[in-house]
């Protein structure tokens, strides 16, 4: 058994390349060889969301609070609530984040690939984001 304590997690700010808006990530899980899963919370402010970006092994996400926004390439932008979890496929280009008025986090789960967990891509833009979301 391996206990990790919280105090050596601590939390991050990820790259304003990949996120809009103030997002803090919490890091709770990382697989030791051979295992390759990653584990994180994850958490935005109101307007703040991820690039669109892709998985190579699919990704889950578990929302834990609030509510929010995802939405994958071509697809409608669909609103997320604390309880929800939400699969991507592998290489689904998608994104996700809090609503305009609402903070949102959530759990996030994927697995890496040669290392390699996430493929970033451009930034989603207001104009993606302010779109109609489908309720449901």
């Amino acid at each position: 058994m391996k206990i990790t304590r919280s105090e050596a997690r601590p939390s991050l700010t990820p790259s304003a390349d990949y996120f809009t808006g103030h997002v803090r990530q919490d890091p709770l899980a990382q697989a030791e060889e051979p295992g390759t899963v990653l584990v994180a919370s994850v958490t935005f402010e109101p307007g703040a969301r991820t690039a669109w970006h892709t998985h190579p092994m699919g990704q889950t996400l578990i929302v834990t609070s609030g509510a929010g926004l995802a939405q994958t390439w071509n697809g409608p932008i669909r609103r997320i609530r604390a309880g929800d979890v939400v699969w991507f496929p592998a290489g689904e280009k998608h994104w996700h984040g809090a609503g305009a008025d609402t903070a949102m986090s959530h759990i996030a789960i994927q697995e890496a690939l040669d290392g390699n967990a996430v493929e970033w891509m451009e930034k989603v833009s207001h104009e993606q984001y302010g779109g109609i979301v489908e309720e449901g």
